[in-house]
């Protein structure tokens, strides 16, 4: 009895210590390049009909857009994108600084 659950603590530790290497490890080495995020799936926001009215979630997740204004999340980005032209770029997902 007392072999096996020592054995049952040897796995379980070492089992936890490898995935705090793997999320160590994988931190280090990941790329937080902000030009290989996704851009926002806009064609989903656009409205079908061109009297429409706007109807984004009520979710905060900022996007930076290249007119310098920070959008509540990217179904604001895509409308404002949509009405007034491509000229209005994504640059990253955050605040603009």
């Amino acid at each position: 009895m007392r072999r096996s659950i020592c054995l049952y603590h040897v796995i379980t530790l070492s089992l936890m210590l490898s995935t705090l290497t793997h999320v160590t490890f994988s931190e280090l080495v990941s790329s937080r390049n902000p030009s290989r995020w996704p851009k926002p799936p806009c064609k989903m926001y656009y409205p079908i009909d061109p009297n429409y009215e706007a109807s984004c979630p009520d979710v905060v997740a900022f996007v930076c857009a290249t007119n310098g204004l920070t959008y509540k999340n990217e179904c604001f980005f895509c409308i404002d994108q949509w009405e007034f032209g491509p000229h209005i770029a994504f640059v990253k997902y955050g605040k603009c600084n």
